[in-house]
Formats: structure tokens, C-alpha cells, sequence
């Protein structure tokens, strides 16, 4: 997003503080007499044309900004001076009691008690020229990048951040945009000694859980890569499709399984101490190029800086692989029947996914290329991942798995498909991009 210059506000316009301040009762008037014409006005008027529908919507979106501007000033306010203690414990509890939803009400009190008498923004928002949810896009842009700059921000350069985020809100920029400028910002505050990147910076990582209507809790985080790694492998480890009771497929969606994956973890958490019949198998592994042992990548979310995998390498919850110029990892045998864990981990470092669809790893079996039945042992080079839609057509088809040279799994389409039979990569050779491979 182009950054360009934000054109002054009307410094002419009322402030709330400003307004209940020398006239209490006079702004109370005022917003009373707001109510009662907007009660007495129909909505659109009687037949309006599509341009005079259009001019109305804007001046609608426009009042809006404004009374959000008011309505976050005398959040703020009510903050203050502490009119929550005679009710509720915090003003933000107060608001959703007075009909609030919770949001709205988070993000009032943040624009609010953000506002300074030399801040910029205030005279955007009370000219209806920024909406509350840029300018909360905006102040916690400018908390972001205070954050990430090593010594803070003085003020002439949170004036500065503040200007270019503005500027941002009146080029057309969305919420997220500003989130994303911000972002952009806060890397070029963040050049430290230790040279840790922004996407391992655990000094900026947030979760929230914030209560919605209906009784249901809103989640949302941004987190580091190590975070997000166990996050992800102990969430796929729990959410496999199951059948349903008359034996058809999962009728849960992806969310929904991983949501229930979520509820599983925290019942491990919450009975740490005992058995649990199904705890989440969280496996973490660093892998280790052995020709390029500086080139360290996590399993799930890709690769990582040397200062982190040095750090990862204390932690006795990761485990550390080193692997081939193939993505394969050493050699590991065995004599039984079913694959066992520190095998499984081993084929799906390599093959990823379905090797026939590209099912996420959590939802497939380890397939014997050999079967069992024929003489096949449980080793790396005679496994394979199959979901099971395609474990069971493999068994039932004329489909062929190979291992090749590259110790890596080919599948062979029946002559039916294709009469010469030509070995197709598994799914995530096949998907990988040229560059890739030349790494590869």
C-alpha cells in the first residue's frame, strides 16, 4: 500500500472531552435531540434513487465514524473516573452490561484512553474521516512497533508512525492493511544482536480470548514460529476424521475438528498429573541438513534462523533429525507389525501428507509398501502415508507404491490410467516449486 499524505483534520470540530467538559448538559441536549430526529426519520426516506441511496449510505458510514469517535471519548471518561467501581469491576465489564457487544467495547476503551492532547488522530475520528475500527487498526499499530523497537519509540517518531498510518487509513487502506504496514514498520525498529527475525520474536506474541454474544468465546493469536509449530502438530495429532455411528464419513468440518482437538488439549493440561485416554502426542522436531547444518527448518511452519535452532536444541521437548539431501531421515528398523511412534515421525518429516492426495499427516495411516502379509518388514523404506480413503483403494486397486532411488515413495497408476505405467512423485514432490527442487 502506497503510503501518501494524510490531509489535515477540521480543527474546528467539537471534542468530546472538550464539550462535557464546558457543557455537560448542552452535549447531553444535543445528543438527545440526535436520538429523537433519527427516530422520527424513515429509513432511506420513501423511494430513493440509487444516487441518492448511495449519498445516504455515505453520510450514514460517516455519522457512524463520528458517534464511534464520541462513544470511545466517553468510554474513556466513564474510565476515569471510575463510574465501574459502584457497578462492575472494569468499565469494559460496565459497557457490555449497558448492551455493548464485547468487542465494540474493547476497542472504544483502546481508542479512548489512547488519545493524547497532541495526537493526531482524534481529529480524524471526530470528523467521521476514520472509522473506530482503522483507528484501533492504528493505535495498535503504533503499540506494535513500540514494542518491537528495541529502546522504544520517542515522540517524534511515534508522531511520525502515527502520520504514516493515517496516511495509510485515507489512501483506501483496510484494517488489516494497517495491521500489515505496521508490521513493516516494526521489522525496521527490530534490528538487534541477536538477529532473531520477526516471525521468532516471542516478545510480540499475543492470544485473546474474548467473549462474544450468544455465550461463545472468540479466539485470536499471533504467535512465533516455535509457538505455532507445537500449537500445529499437537492439534493435528487429535484431529482425525472419525466415522460416524452408522459408518459413514466425519460429518465434521476442519474447524470444527480442530476445535475439538483444542478441547483435548486442554483436558491433557487439566489432568497433567493422571492418564489421559487420548493426550495429545505434540511432536516438535528440528530438522538438520547434515551437508548444511545452518539451514534448520521446523517440520509444519519451514525454516527457522540459526539462533533458534540453536535455542531449540536445549529443549528437551524437540527433537533434533538430521537428515539427507532427499529430506530423509536416518535409517530407524524394526520388527513389528504396526509402525511405532519414533518411526511414523520419520515418514512424516518425509513424505508430509497423503502421498496420493495430500491429506494433512494427522489424518493418515502408514501404509506397508510391501505388505505385511507378503514379507514386508516396518522399516522407513517399506512405509508410506495414506489417508485412509486412499489406504483402502490402494489394498483394493491395481495403484502400485514403489520406493525409488531417492528413497522417496513413487506411486504407478494401473495400465487402465496410463499403459506405460509411468511412476508419479508422491503428492508433495509433486507440488513442490521449481525452486525447491533445485534445493532439493
Amino acid at each position: 500500500m502506497p503510503t501518501t499524505t494524510a490531509p489535515a483534520p477540521n480543527t474546528d470540530s467539537p471534542q468530546v472531552a472538550d464539550a462535557q467538559l464546558l457543557d455537560p448538559e448542552g452535549y447531553l441536549q444535543v445528543l438527545t435531540a440526535i436520538r429523537a430526529a433519527l427516530w422520527d426519520l424513515p429509513p432511506g426516506g420513501t423511494t430513493p434513487s440509487g444516487r441518492q441511496a448511495h449519498t445516504a449510505m455515505t453520510l450514514l458510514i460517516e455519522l457512524r465514524a463520528i458517534l464511534d469517535h464520541h462513544a470511545a471519548t466517553t468510554a474513556a471518561t466513564l474510565d476515569r473516573l471510575g463510574v465501574a467501581r459502584h457497578t462492575t469491576s472494569k468499565t469494559s465489564a460496565l459497557l457490555i452490561a449497558m448492551g455493548v457487544a464485547p468487542a465494540v467495547a474493547h476497542r472504544w476503551l483502546r481508542i479512548g484512553t489512547a488519545q493524547t492532547p497532541t495526537s493526531r488522530l482524534p481529529g480524524y475520528t471526530a470528523d467521521g474521516a476514520i472509522s473506530g475500527e482503522h483507528a484501533d487498526a492504528i493505535i495498535g499499530g503504533i503499540a506494535h512497533i513500540g514494542r518491537r523497537a528495541p529502546d522504544g519509540i520517542c515522540d517524534e517518531e511515534r508522531a511520525d508512525i502515527e502520520h504514516t498510518l493515517i496516511a495509510q487509513a485515507m489512501s483506501g487502506a483496510t484494517p488489516a492493511d494497517i495491521a500489515t504496514k505496521s508490521r513493516e514498520l516494526g521489522n525496521t525498529y527490530a534490528i538487534t544482536a541477536a538477529g532473531v527475525p520477526p516471525g521468532e520474536d516471542r516478545t510480540i506474541n499475543e492470544f485473546t480470548v474474548t467473549p462474544t454474544n450468544g455465550g461463545r468465546v472468540a479466539v485470536r493469536g499471533d504467535l512465533d514460529t516455535v509457538t505455532g509449530e507445537k500449537l500445529t502438530a499437537a492439534i493435528e495429532s487429535l484431529n482425525t476424521p472419525r466415522p460416524e455411528p452408522d459408518g459413514s464419513d466425519d460429518a465434521r468440518t476442519q474447524g470444527a475438528r480442530n476445535a475439538d482437538a483444542l478441547e483435548l488439549i486442554l483436558d491433557a493440561a487439566a489432568v497433567a498429573d493422571t492418564t489421559l485416554a487420548t493426550p495429545p502426542t505434540t511432536q516438535v522436531s528440528v530438522l538438520l541438513p547434515a551437508t548444511a547444518p545452518d539451514k534448520a527448518s521446523l517440520q509444519c511452519l519451514g525454516p527457522i534462523s540459526p539462533t533458534t535452532a540453536s535455542l531449540l536444541t536445549c529443549d528437551s521437548t524437540v527433537t533434533d533429525v538430521v537428515i539427507d539431501g532427499e529430506t530423509v531421515p536416518l535409517q530407524m528398523g524394526t520388527s513389528k507389525r504396526l509402525f511405532p511412534a519414533h518411526l511414523r515421525r520419520a515418514i512424516i518429516i518425509r513424505d508430509h501428507c497423503c502421498i496420493k492426495c495430500g491429506a494433512p499427516a494427522g489424518r493418515t495411516h502408514v501404509h506397508h509398501i510391501t505388505f505385511w502379509s507378503h514379507g514386508g518388514p516396518t522399516d522407513l523404506d517399506n512405509g508410506c502415508l495414506l489417508c485412509p480413503s486412499c489406504h483402502a483403494y490402494i489394498h483394493a486397486s491395481d495403484w502400485d507404491i514403489i520406493m525409488g532411488a531417492d528413497r522417496h515413495p513413487w506411486l504407478v497408476p494401473p495400465a487402465t490410467i496410463d499403459p506405460r505405467r509411468t511412476p508419479l512423485p508422491a503428492y508433495n514432490r509433486r507440488t513442490m516449486t521449481l525452486d525447491d527442487r533445485i534445493a532439493a
